[in-house]
C-alpha cells in the first residue's frame, strides 16, 4: 500500500467515513475515491483538482494529500524545506501540470526524476 492509500484509509477510518461519504463531501465520483485508495499502480500524480476535492472529503489540509500523492508517485518530498512552502515559482509549476495532457505529465515526471537522479550522482 502506498503513502496516499495509507493516508486515505487511515483518515476514513478516523472519521468513520465510507468511500461514498468522502465522495459526496468532496464532490467526487465514488469510483475515483475508491481507485485512489485501492489502486496499487504507482507512478502518476492525481489531478490537482481531484486532490483538492479529496482533501475536502477527508477534511484535511491539501498539503498533506499532495505530499502523500507525490510520495506514492515516487517523488521525494522529505527534502522540501519550509522555504519552499508558498514559493510562487513552485506553485506555478504545480498548477501548470494540471493543464498538461497525461502523456505530457509523464514526460515531465520522467524529466524531473532524471534531473534528481543526475543531481544525486557524484561528479568525477
Amino acid at each position: 500500500m502506498n503513502a496516499l492509500q495509507q493516508l486515505i484509509r487511515a483518515r476514513m477510518a478516523e472519521l468513520n467515513r465510507s468511500f461514498s461519504d468522502v465522495a459526496r463531501r468532496g464532490g467526487l465520483p465514488r469510483s475515483t475515491v475508491h481507485h485512489l485508495a485501492a489502486n496499487s499502480r504507482p507512478g502518476r500524480l492525481p489531478n490537482p483538482v481531484t486532490l483538492e476535492r479529496l482533501a475536502v472529503g477527508l477534511d484535511m489540509p491539501i498539503e498533506v494529500l499532495r505530499a502523500a500523492a507525490a510520495a506514492a508517485a515516487g517523488f521525494s518530498v522529505s527534502s522540501l524545506g519550509s522555504e519552499t512552502v508558498g514559493d510562487p515559482e513552485i506553485e506555478v509549476l504545480i498548477a501548470s501540470l494540471a493543464k498538461l495532457s497525461p502523456q505530457d505529465r509523464r514526460h515531465v515526471a520522467a524529466l524531473v526524476q532524471s534531473l534528481l537522479t543526475a543531481k544525486e550522482k557524484p561528479t568525477l
